[in-house]
């Protein structure tokens, strides 16, 4: 009887957030926080105490039709539990005195809901009616403080955008279950597996709805050029900010974690995910060192996070995927709700004496004091660095894309080079002890995640295929810009280059005027004097 019960945890969860959120949204203003905190610390006993029976009996239940029993359903379903305790105990002191708190927690409360509701579906109407609240309850919370015109304009983005996701990934669930007969998720998904392992070729309707749901995720990600709206809804209440970067935007990786038997199969929808998020995650990554507000700065952070997200499972690192998901979930939130104590951490640096801490300004600025590595150095380093990494992954026998090694050498190649040039290096031993141990430590937690998470064969890359040169080819080119950007600053091409991405490489300027002319929208009347919709994300406040 106990494992029937445990079985309907999925469902319990997700009602209990909509409950709660309805009642608070009737509840006398003085006892709502108070309220949401003990309903999202009560959720979290739960879960904590039920996980470890639900997790491993759940390849037991996945006969259930509309409840997903899976490893994968249970992880995310517990990220939603922990993040929405998170969020609201945060939410009780920073929320504090501010007018329509009843407000605020009925749409923080359903939007949890429709979050645990999608990932625990196994049923394609129920999972894109989740997917759908998602938006809905979130545009209620980032239009919070309607009075804020440059949150207004971001949300009004957002809310078609997101419209256009949502068809894409209504369209894919029209055409998979027009081509397999089924609704569910779990029978949809098997038949895929099956196929691949007879050798049977996806069909043209499932190439499309591949795509569609690649577009779907991309969209979601907040890839570029339709990644605007992620940067200027900074000025959202600071716990909204860090639900929408940890959790909300994480979910265009655990779809195509879910559909990876249909997804990975396409070599269309491989490509797309691979040009457009590999293109955002180079772009991205570069424009974010030009930004000096903090909220901002984590912001394109979270778009180049999620393109390299969407890469890796082009690569068939499936396992990376969730991993890199549940890291960028718990990386970002602790940033966002720890962004207030920015200006603190600088005067306590100033008084206490210490060097000021790094931040680029507009352009990139090459400090005097600071040594241009030689060309020697760099390829001892990159070589010694590659050469680390390799011997790990012979040790730890792990296969695939070397593009995820590369990349981890050259962060390496960067870290080192910067410790050389400040002014207590470390000694050579301490440098060789950390590079091995970055090195063991990422191997060891990509072969956990490997067990936690039973992945499917499909869609693995082998080293050195097309795809993982692209990847490399990528990650080599952020590598050499980066370290133009900061090394080669005083030549022409370098300025220029650095004057484009302070200016966002001017991709979110003709969306913002596509959308307006599409469907305008009705600003604020303080917007009348400020009304510029280019170049407003690094005015946001922290």
């Amino acid at each position: 009887m106990s494992l029937v019960i445990l079985s309907f945890l999925p469902i319990f969860i997700p009602a209990a957030f909509l409950l709660g959120g309805w009642h608070l949204g009737r509840a006398t203003t003085e006892r709502t926080p108070y309220k949401a905190v003990w309903l999202s610390r009560g959720l979290l006993m739960l879960f904590l105490a039920t996980f470890p029976v639900s997790y491993f009996f759940a390849d037991a239940w996945q006969s259930s039709n509309l409840i997903r029993h899976t490893s994968l359903s249970q992880i995310m379903l517990g990220l939603v539990t922990i993040m929405g305790w998170v969020l609201i105990t945060f939410s009780q002191n920073y929320m504090a005195g501010q007018a329509n708190q009843k407000r605020y927690y009925r749409w923080l409360m359903f939007t949890l809901a429709s979050v645990a509701i999608t990932v625990t579906s196994n049923h394609l109407v129920t999972f894109w009616l989740g997917w759908l609240g998602i938006s809905l309850s979130l545009h209620n919370l980032l239009t919070f403080y309607p009075d804020r015109p440059r949150a207004i304009l971001a949300a009004h983005k957002k809310f078609i955008v997101a419209r256009l996701a949502e068809l894409a990934l209504l369209a894919a669930f029209v055409i998979l279950y027009q081509a397999h007969g089924s609704l569910y998720i779990s029978d949809i998904l098997n038949t895929l597996t099956l196929q691949a392992d007879a050798g049977i070729r996806l069909s043209t309707t499932d190439h499309f709805a591949a795509v569609l749901i690649a577009i779907a995720a991309l969209i979601k990600c907040a890839q570029l050029p339709f990644h605007g709206w992620l940067i200027q809804v900074v000025e959202s209440p600071t716990p909204i900010s860090a639900l929408l970067h940890a959790g909300v935007i994480n979910l265009g990786g655990y779809l195509v974690l879910l559909f990876a038997p249909l997804v990975a199969q396409s070599s269309a929808a491989i490509w797309l995910l691979l040009l457009i998020a590999g293109l955002s995650t180079l772009a991205s990554a570069l424009v974010m060192t030009t930004r000096i507000s903090v909220k901002v700065r984590l912001a394109w952070s979270t778009s180049a996070q999620m393109g390299l997200m969407l890469m890796e499972f082009a690569l068939g690192l499936y396992e990376l995927v969730l991993l890199h998901l549940l890291a960028h979930s718990f990386y970002k939130a602790y940033s966002f709700l720890n962004s207030g104590n920015a200006i603190n951490d600088t005067l306590r640096l100033s008084l206490s004496g210490a060097s000021k801490p790094h931040h680029s300004t507009g352009h990139s600025v090459q400090h005097g004091n600071e040594s241009k590595p030689s060309l020697k150095t760099w390829l001892v380093t990159i070589a010694f660095c590659s050469l680390v990494a390799l011997l790990v992954r012979t040790v730890f026998g792990l296969e695939g894309a070397l593009s995820t090694w590369w990349l981890f050498a050259l962060a390496m190649t960067l870290l080192i080079i910067q410790w050389q040039a400040s002014e207590h290096a470390p000694s050579l031993p301490y440098i060789l002890f950390v590079s091995a141990f970055l090195c063991v430590a990422y191997a060891a937690l990509k072969l956990f995640f490997h067990i936690l998470f039973p992945i499917t064969h499909i869609g693995h890359t082998a080293a050195l295929s097309l795809t993982d040169l692209w990847a490399m080819a990528l990650f080599s080119l952020l590598f050499v810009i980066n370290a133009l950007l900061h090394y080669q600053v005083h030549l022409p091409a370098v300025r220029r280059l650095s004057i484009a991405l302070f200016a966002g490489l001017y991709l979110d300027e003709w969306l913002t005027r596509l959308v307006l002319k599409v469907w305008p929208v009705t600003l604020p009347a303080r917007a009348k004097d400020q009304h510029n919709t280019s170049a407003i994300d690094d005015s946001a406040t922290l």
